[in-house]
């Protein structure tokens, strides 16, 4: 029997050992990796370029152009991602790579594609952060489009277009606007003062590619399949092409695969109830996805994205089921579980970023989030169907108008009560607020209730 237990006693240090190398290797090799990013961003030949100074770029575009704030350019701008692929200054080519960041008049611009080559005419800029962005290029005209973008590029796009375009017979101009964004992240139509309304109360990751848009799609199609007495194989292959489709629809940029990955892994979470599998899958996704591309690692979105998925899996589950022992109905209980871990988690890094703090953003999030699902799911459907029979999607889209409306009109009213706060942003106030979460998990951690002893009176 002692010799049993020396014996696993051992096996753990085994295991604790070589969990410690394995976290040692991996870290090495990631900052060995980040090293030579960043050498070769140090070393890009833009760098000696004179700031200010005018080239002619070719680049390949790798994002929608997307709007920028007109206060902070003046004037209508749009703001790309792209990858170098040469650039002329005098007489002399240079043939170089790198991720730049192009921020140019919205004119000309707003048509242009993921994997379309364009070349213009811009002034160099330095990088606004260390992004493994080699240079930001001022565009001062129209650019001239060298290539073509992808065929699947092109039908994306038209789906797109389309769907906007049954959007817009279907729905209001606000409704209409949201709509695109909330199903696949288009916010080209998105009115400045919705815009305003979501970031005032903390919505504004409705309008961004998530997690939860990947959740809820690829929950709609499992739980379809089932309808159907499918095969699970077959159900889970069918999940596997509507996430592709999701992605190629949704632009598959850094950040949609992201929202893909941990989407899928929440889903796994959620479907399975095994936290212990889901944790080590989303442990190995963050690593999977920062060796694949190493900018996520200062990507805001990342990190938010991480943590929420994070909470999710950790904190929502115990919450939930603490809430429906004490009396609460399952889909009231679950909502405000996952909008409080969600909420918890992230605050920290939001307040380090932007000051910002809203004081109804739990409440607001759990009153939307029932619309969410059908929004998404038909809207969905809609996309597909406007490249078939314009009619019939805007028909479809109709459904959307009543949930979109009290979506529309939550936020609106939340937002006039001006419940937030101004705080100071940085590292400092970040984790303060982190220590501040900190004491509040432990304090609302759910205890077991004690069972009586056998034999005692109840």
């Amino acid at each position: 029997m002692a010799w049993g237990v020396r014996r696993a006693r051992a096996g753990r240090r085994w295991g604790v050992a070589w969990v410690v190398v394995g976290a040692l290797v991996i870290g090495g090799g990631f900052g060995v990796a980040g090293a030579w990013h960043a050498y070769r961003v140090q070393g890009h030949p833009l760098q000696v370029v004179r700031a200010g100074q005018r080239v002619v770029a070719v680049v390949e575009l790798t994002d929608d152009p997307k709007r920028v704030s007109v206060r902070a350019f003046g004037g209508p701008k749009v703001m790309v991602r792209a990858t170098l692929v040469e650039y002329r200054l005098g007489g002399r080519i240079v043939r170089a790579g790198g991720a730049v960041a192009v921020v140019a008049p919205a004119a000309g611009w707003g048509t242009l594609m993921p994997g379309q080559r364009v070349e213009f005419r811009a002034r160099v800029g330095r990088p606004w952060r260390s992004d493994l962005t080699v240079a930001v290029l001022r565009a001062d005209a129209v650019p001239v489009a060298v290539g073509d973008p992808p065929w699947w590029q092109r039908i994306a796009g038209r789906v797109r277009g389309d769907f906007a375009a049954s959007a817009h017979r279907a729905l209001s101009e606000d409704a209409a606007g949201l709509l695109p964004g909330l199903v696949i992240g288009d916010t080209s139509a998105l009115t400045d003062h919705v815009q305003e309304n979501f970031r005032e109360t903390d919505l504004t990751h409705l309008t961004a590619v998530s997690g939860a848009n990947v959740t809820i799609l690829l929950g709609a199609v499992l739980v379809s399949m089932r309808a159907l007495t499918v095969d699970p194989r077959v159900g889970a292959l069918a999940a596997g092409v509507a996430l592709v489709i999701f992605v190629i629809l949704a632009r598959p940029s850094p950040s949609v695969l992201r929202a893909a990955v941990m989407g899928a892994i929440a889903l796994l979470a959620l479907c399975t109830g095994r936290r212990k599998q889901a944790l080590p899958a989303l442990c190995a996704a963050v690593i999977g996805l920062l060796a694949w591309s190493p900018g996520l690692a200062v990507d805001i979105g990342f990190a938010l994205s991480v943590l929420a998925t994070a909470g999710l899996i950790v904190l929502s589950p115990a919450w939930s089921d603490w809430l429906r022992a004490h009396g609460w109905w399952r889909i009231p209980a679950d909502s405000f579980a996952v909008a409080a871990a969600a909420f918890v988690v992230t605050t920290p890094l939001v307040i380090a970023i932007s000051g910002h703090l809203s004081l109804v953003a739990i409440a607001v999030n759990m009153v939307v989030e029932p619309v969410i699902a059908p929004i998404t799911i038909l809207g969905a459907i809609g996309a597909l169907l406007a490249c078939v029979w314009s009619p019939l999607a805007t028909l479809v889209l109709h459904c959307t108008a009543p949930p979109l409306w009290w979506l529309l009109t939550v936020s609106d009213r939340a937002a006039a009560l001006g419940a937030s706060m101004s705080l100071p942003s940085g590292v400092r106030s970040g984790l303060i607020t982190a220590v501040i979460c900190g004491l509040v998990l432990v304090a609302l951690r759910p205890r077991p209730t004690p069972t009586p002893a056998i034999g005692t009176e109840p």
